[in-house]
C-alpha cells in the first residue's frame, strides 16, 4: 500500500502550471529524490505534499495515521527559542510542559537559584502531566534526537550557524518519529564532513556509521562532527524519504528512485543517477524526433489548407479537423527550457605569480573574546592557471583565507605577495553586491544598455536572456529573485566583466544541475585561475587540480587532485598511522609462538620485530639501505607532484591525470611505511 499519492495534480503561479495534472506515488522503503530546473515548482509539490500548501485542482492523499515530518530549506525556527524548545515543539500537546520541565531542570540544577519549594512543586505538577499525555517518552526521544545531531540543547537558535540550524531542523523532525520524511535541499549549509554524515544515515541498507562510501574514515582533523552520536538510520524500517537536492554526490548515493519535474509532469526514473542520465538523454532525442515529425506534418497541411479546400467532401473535412487538432497540440506543447549560456573574458594575463604566502598567521575575536587562530603559519604559492579548492568545515576560516590571498585583509605575521596585472571577480556565497531593490539590468550594466564580452558588445536583455531572464522580468527587483536565480544573477554580473582570477565561495548554492554541468565546463576551459570554496564533492574533482585542506587549530595543508584523491590520501594516511601504532605497542620480548604468527600475519614482513633487539645481518643492511629508497620515492613523489600542478593534465588527458594521482597515493604510503620502518631499526640500533 503506497504511503503518499500525488493524483491529477494541478498547480499554477503565473503563466505557465508548475504541476500540469501530475501523479506520484511513494511507496514504503523508498528513497526518491526529486530533480528540476530552478522554479520548476519542486518546493511547492513537497508543501502540497506535507499538507502545508493547496493545490489548484487534484488531490495529495497520505495513508491514514500517517507521521509526516518536514524539513524546508529555510527552517522557520524562532530565534528566541533554546535547541531543546525547538525540537520539542513538533511533539503536539506534550511541548510546552517539556519545555517547561527543561526550563523547570536548568533553573533547580543553578546553585544560585531562588524559591526551590515553588520550583519542586512546579516539578512535580509537570511530572504529573507527562506522565498522564506520554510526556516521558517523548522527551527521551527529543533527546536522543538532540545528542544524535551533536547540539547543544541550552544554545539559543539565535546564535547557531546556518549549518547548525539546519542540524537543529533535522532533529525536530527525527523527535516527531516520522514515517515520511520530506528534506528540501538537505546539504544547503552543511559542509561536507556533515554531508557524508547524513548521507550514512540516509542511504538505504546503511548504518549511521561514518565515514566515505568506501567505508574509510574521510573526516577533516580537528572537525568536532556530529558523526560522533552514531546510531541507526534515521527512517525506521518501512520508512520513506523524498528529498530534493542538486548534490550530485549526495543523490548518488542516497536515491533509490529518480523523480523530475519537467514542464509540469513527473517522470520517474528508477535506479540511481547514472541510469537517469542514459534515459533521460534517451527520451530527450525521441521527443526531439517526434516534435520535428509533428512540425513537418502541421507545416504540410497549413500548404493545404491555404490552397483551398473543396467544400461538402467527407476526407476535407476530416483533414480540417486533424489540422486543427495539430495547431492546438503545437499551442499547448511547452518547450524545454533553453540551456543557460555562460561566457568569461579573461582579459590580460596575470603575471606567472598570483600570490605568495609565507609563514602567514591570522586570527579573530572568538566568542570567548580571546583570538582565535583561523590561519596559522600557513605558506603557499598561487600560479596562473591554478585551479584550487579550499576545502573545510564552516567556521575554519576559508573566506579568510581567500582574502589574505587576494590582499583584502592584513595577516597578524607573515607576509604576503600580490602578483601583477591580476583583473579579480569575486562570488560572494552571501550575495551581498546584490542590492535587493535594484533592477536587474542595473545589477549588470548601471547606466548602460550594453554589456562587453571579449570584445564583443550584447545588449544588456539578450544577455540576461542567456542566463534565462525572460524580457519581461529584466526590470524586476532582486528581491523579487529566488535562491537559483539570484545565484544566475551573480554570475551573470561576474562573467560580465573581464577578469583573469576568478575567486568562486559557495558558487554551487541553490543552482540546479544542469547549470552546474554548465559551470563545469566553463571553468575548465577558463585559462585564468580559479580559487574555489565548495562543499559539492563533485565539482571539487572535476574542476580543481589542488585542495587546501583545514588540519584544524588554524593549520592548513597543500594537497594535489580534487576531494576524492584527498579523501583517498587521508584514509590511507589514517590506515599507517593505526599500523605504526599497533606496532610502536607491540612488545619486544618474550612473545608467544601464536602472538608471533598473529603478528606476521597482520605486519610485511620487512617490519616485524625480532624477540632480540638487536638487529640482525640482514636488518642492518635493510637500514643502510632505507635512506637512498626513501630519497628515490621522494624523488618522484616531487616529479610527480609537478607534473599534476600542470591544468592542461586534469582536463585534457583525464586517465593519465587519474594514473599518476593514483601512484602519487601510492607513493605516499610506501613513503610512510619506510619511514616508520626506518625509525623503528634506528631506535633499535642506538638501544643495541
Amino acid at each position: 500500500m503506497p504511503l503518499l499519492q500525488l493524483r491529477s495534480a494541478s498547480l499554477a503561479f503565473g503563466h505557465f502550471a508548475l504541476l500540469d495534472r501530475a501523479d506520484l506515488q511513494i511507496d514504503p522503503g523508498e528513497r526518491v529524490a526529486l530533480i528540476g530546473r530552478n522554479g520548476s515548482g519542486k518546493s511547492s509539490l513537497l508543501r502540497a505534499l506535507a499538507g502545508m500548501g493547496g493545490l489548484d485542482d487534484g488531490e495529495a492523499w497520505t495513508q491514514p495515521g500517517l507521521k509526516v515530518a518536514y524539513v524546508a530549506q529555510e527552517p522557520p525556527l524562532d530565534p528566541a527559542h533554546t535547541v531543546f524548545e525547538a525540537v520539542v515543539s513538533g511533539l503536539g500537546a506534550a511541548a510546552a510542559a517539556l519545555r517547561e520541565w527543561h526550563e523547570v531542570s536548568e533553573a533547580l540544577a543553578d546553585p544560585d537559584a531562588k524559591d526551590l519549594d515553588a520550583l519542586l512543586e512546579r516539578m512535580q505538577t509537570l511530572q504529573t502531566e507527562l506522565e498522564a499525555s506520554d510526556g516521558w517518552r517523548l522527551h527521551a526521544t527529543a533527546e536522543r534526537a538532540i545528542d544524535r545531531f551533536g547540539l547543544d540543547p541550552n544554545l539559543l537558535i539565535n546564535s547557531l550557524s546556518g549549518g547548525q540550524k539546519k542540524r537543529v531542523a533535522l532533529a525536530q523532525a527525527l523527535a516527531t518519529e516520522p514515517d515520511v520524511l520530506l528534506l528540501d535541499e538537505p546539504t544547503n549549509h552543511l559542509d561536507i564532513v556533515s554531508i557524508e554524515w547524513l548521507e550514512s544515515l540516509l542511504a538505504p541498507g546503511e548504518s549511521g556509521a561514518t565515514g566515505g562510501t568506501d567505508g574509510s574514515d574521510t573526516s577533516i582533523t580537528g572537525v568536532n562532527s556530529a558523526s560522533s552520536a552514531g546510531g541507526p538510520p534515521l527512517l525506521r524500517p518501512g520508512g520513506a524519504l523524498l528529498f530534493i537536492t542538486h548534490d550530485r554526490r549526495f543523490l548518488e548515493r542516497v536515491a533509490t528512485r529518480i523523480v523530475e519535474l519537467d514542464r509540469g509532469h513527473l517522470v520517474s526514473f528508477p535506479g540511481r543517477w547514472q541510469t537517469y542520465l542514459d534515459r533521460k538523454e534517451q527520451m530527450l532525442h525521441e521527443e526531439a524526433l517526434a516534435n520535428a515529425r509533428a512540425d513537418k506534418l502541421l507545416a504540410q497541411e497549413e500548404i493545404w489548407i491555404r490552397k483551398g479546400v473543396e467544400a461538402r467532401r467527407t476526407r476535407s473535412v476530416g483533414r480540417i479537423a486533424r489540422l486543427e487538432q495539430l495547431r492546438t497540440e503545437r499551442a499547448a506543447r511547452r518547450e524545454r527550457q533553453g540551456e543557460v549560456e555562460l561566457r568569461v573574458d579573461a582579459g590580460d594575463r596575470s603575471g606567472k605569480r598570483v600570490a605568495e604566502l609565507e609563514h602567514v598567521t591570522r586570527s579573530w575575536p572568538g566568542a570567548d573574546g580571546q583570538p582565535k587562530v583561523v590561519v596559522r603559519d600557513f605558506s603557499c604559492r598561487v600560479m596562473r592557471g591554478d585551479r584550487i579548492g579550499l576545502i573545510g568545515p564552516n567556521g575554519a576560516g576559508k573566506t579568510t583565507l581567500l582574502r589574505l590571498i587576494l590582499g583584502e585583509i592584513e595577516p597578524d605575521s607573515g607576509t604576503v605577495i600580490q602578483g601583477t596585472q591580476l583583473q579579480v571577480a569575486y562570488f560572494d556565497q552571501f550575495r551581498a553586491q546584490l542590492d535587493p531593490e535594484a533592477a536587474l539590468v542595473d545589477v549588470i550594466s548601471p547606466g548602460s544598455d550594453f554589456v562587453e564580452i571579449g570584445g564583443q558588445r550584447q545588449h544588456v536583455i539578450s544577455y540576461l536572456g542567456d542566463f534565462l531572464f525572460a524580457p519581461a522580468r529584466v526590470r524586476s527587483p532582486v528581491k523579487s529573485l529566488s535562491g537559483g536565480e539570484r545565484n544566475r544573477l551573480l554570475l551573470a554580473r561576474l562573467f560580465a566583466r573581464p577578469a583573469n582570477v576568478l575567486v568562486l565561495d559557495e558558487p554551487t548554492n541553490d543552482l540546479d544541475i544542469e547549470t552546474l554541468d554548465l559551470l563545469e565546463q566553463l571553468l575548465l576551459d577558463y585559462p585564468g585561475t580559479v580559487l574555489l570554496v565548495s562543499h559539492d564533492r563533485s565539482f571539487l574533482d572535476t574542476v580543481v587540480t589542488q585542495v587546501i585542506v583545514a588540519d584544524g587549530d588554524g593549520r592548513w595543508s597543500e594537497h594535489v587532485g580534487g576531494w576524492s584523491d584527498w579523501a583517498q590520501w587521508r584514509a590511507g594516511a589514517n590506515r599507517i598511522a593505526v599500523k605504526a601504532d599497533r606496532t610502536a605497542h607491540l612488545p619486544g620480548k618474550s612473545k608467544t609462538a601464536s602472538n608471533a604468527q598473529a603478528e606476521v600475519r597482520q605486519e610485511p614482513k620487512n617490519t616485524s620485530l625480532q624477540s632480540s633487539t638487536r638487529l640482525s645481518r640482514a636488518e642492518q643492511r635493510e637500514l643502510d639501505q632505507l635512506p637512498d629508497q626513501i630519497a628515490a620515492l621522494e624523488s618522484e613523489r616531487s616529479t610527480l607532484t609537478d607534473n599534476l600542478s600542470d591544468p592542461v593534465l586534469h582536463s585534457k588527458k583525464p586517465e593519465e591525470f587519474q594514473s599518476v594521482s593514483r601512484r602519487l597515493s601510492a607513493l605516499e604510503q610506501s613513503i610512510s611505511t619506510l619511514m616508520a620502518r626506518w625509525e623503528l631499526l634506528e631506535s633499535r640500533n642506538h638501544s643495541s
